[in-house]
């Protein structure tokens, strides 16, 4: 099955070398052992991208083991099949392989980058890392000091403690409330049978979305995907995860630290992925905070009253939850201040909505700036396993302009009055802002 995607930028630059959008083409993949894959040919530079995606995630770790998803992942490129840590990624550096690996909450996302000409090693070694990792407990060691000096770090970085707070309250309860890191509590007590455990439960070609970009055919694509991911386990294992209840308590924290700017965190529950007015509230999200410069939340904290060097709101979808979120740092004396207009402008949105002229602005921005998001292999191959995974459907890039173009004022305003709730907006903010607050 093809897809051409038109109606983006001129021109997206896949590797180092552009290609016309229009030219670009989806095909749907599908192995003669039953694999499918999603690809974007491209012949105009010898790269190749493929990102494959598991469903799982963070949202997996059992209770108390959080960080299990995080180190399981930072270890699948330390050491596979014949080869210990050194010799995997020496074989990595000298033939110039990108190798990264992310657990997202409800996802855990592999994927590489290499020339053409030496796919069917890249793809070789993708192979063992997702199949025949070592996990060997000298590098499981060397990786699980590595992810404490980082959770270490973030635990006096403001803008971490500040993340970190906001979510614990917004999901109180709840799996994905849990740090994806992890804790140095339960890093440390990680253990190899807890990582061996969590590879087998959930790498398996049940549920595995693959997106490739770049120089290769269909037909060349189909005996690597037998050979790359044929060798996983039909099924793995995951436990269902709940619906996330939507506790936004409306609370302002502040966790006094003596720095002289403060960060603030703040949210609530939104909607998610597949609700139908999800298009519109992201219009409408632009234009609070989302675009920048243009936005209204921008125009009115820093441009027109310097009360801030940044302010910005955006949503965030999960499997199980929806939530808008947005950010400020502002001098402590403005931190009140800021929040005070922040909470003004969150409410006018959600009595008033945007207007006609705004709407139609960030509709043509939005349109007109998508190509943006497909600026590389990497970014391409990535977002053809994120439709998967939100099951948006092959034909989504061609699509996904149109669903905006088709939003109304009734909608735009709707989907407002669903998405703000002032009342509910729950603050966390870090530093010594005057006039907020008691310790914490």
């Amino acid at each position: 099955m093809f897809l051409r995607i038109a109606a983006v930028a001129a021109t997206l630059f896949l590797g180092s070398a552009g290609i016309a959008a229009e030219a670009l083409e989806i095909q749907r993949v599908v192995s003669p052992g039953g694999i499918e894959a999603w690809l974007i040919q491209d012949r105009s530079a010898p790269i190749l991208a493929v990102q494959a995606g598991f469903r799982g995630g963070s949202a997996q770790d059992p209770a108390g083991k959080d960080g299990l998803a995080n180190l399981t992942v930072s270890l699948l490129d330390e050491g596979a099949g014949p080869y210990d840590s050194q010799q995997f990624q020496g074989r990595l550096e000298n033939r110039s392989i990108e190798f990264g690996a992310e657990a997202e909450r409800d996802n855990v996302m592999v994927g590489l980058r290499t020339i053409a000409d030496r796919r069917d090693e890249a793809m070789e070694l993708l192979a063992l890392a997702l199949t025949e990792p070592r996990f060997e407990q000298s590098a499981i060691e060397r990786v699980r000091a590595s992810i404490l000096a980082a959770i270490q770090r973030d635990a006096e970085n403001p803008q971490s403690l500040a993340w970190r707070t906001l979510w614990q309250s917004l999901f109180d309860g709840h799996v994905y409330g849990r740090q994806s890191r992890g804790t140095l509590e339960t890093v440390k007590a990680l253990t190899r049978d807890d990582i061996v455990a969590y590879h087998k439960a959930q790498f398996a070609r049940e549920g595995l979305m693959i997106g490739v970009v770049g120089d290769i055919a269909p037909e060349e694509l189909k005996p690597l995907l037998d050979r790359t991911f044929g060798r996983l386990p039909a099924k793995g294992r995951s436990d269902a995860v709940a619906e996330a209840a939507a506790k936004s308590p409306g609370t302002t924290t502040v966790i006094r630290r003596p720095i002289p700017q403060s960060v603030v965190a703040f949210g609530h529950f939104g909607i998610k992925r597949d609700d139908p007015d999800f298009y519109a509230a992201y219009v409408v999200n632009y234009i609070l905070g989302g675009g920048g410069f243009g936005s209204r939340l921008m125009e009115e904290v820093r441009e027109k009253r310097g009360l801030a060097y940044g302010v910005s709101s955006y949503m965030s979808t999960f499997n199980r939850a929806g939530l808008v979120l947005g950010t400020v740092g502002t001098e402590n004396a403005q931190a009140a201040a800021s929040l005070e207009l922040i909470r003004k402008e969150w409410r006018r949105m959600r009595e008033e909505g945007p207007t006609e002229t705004e709407l139609e602005n960030a509709k043509t921005y939005l349109t007109g700036s998508f190509a943006l998001q497909l600026s590389s292999t990497t970014r391409i191959a990535r977002m053809l396993v994120t439709i998967q995974a939100d099951k948006l459907g092959i034909d989504y890039l061609d699509k996904r302009n149109a669903y905006i173009e088709k939003v109304t004022i009734d909608d735009a305003r709707r989907a407002a009055r669903r998405l703000y709730d002032p009342d509910r907006l729950t603050v966390v903010v870090v530093g010594d802002p005057a006039g907020l607050g008691a310790a914490n």
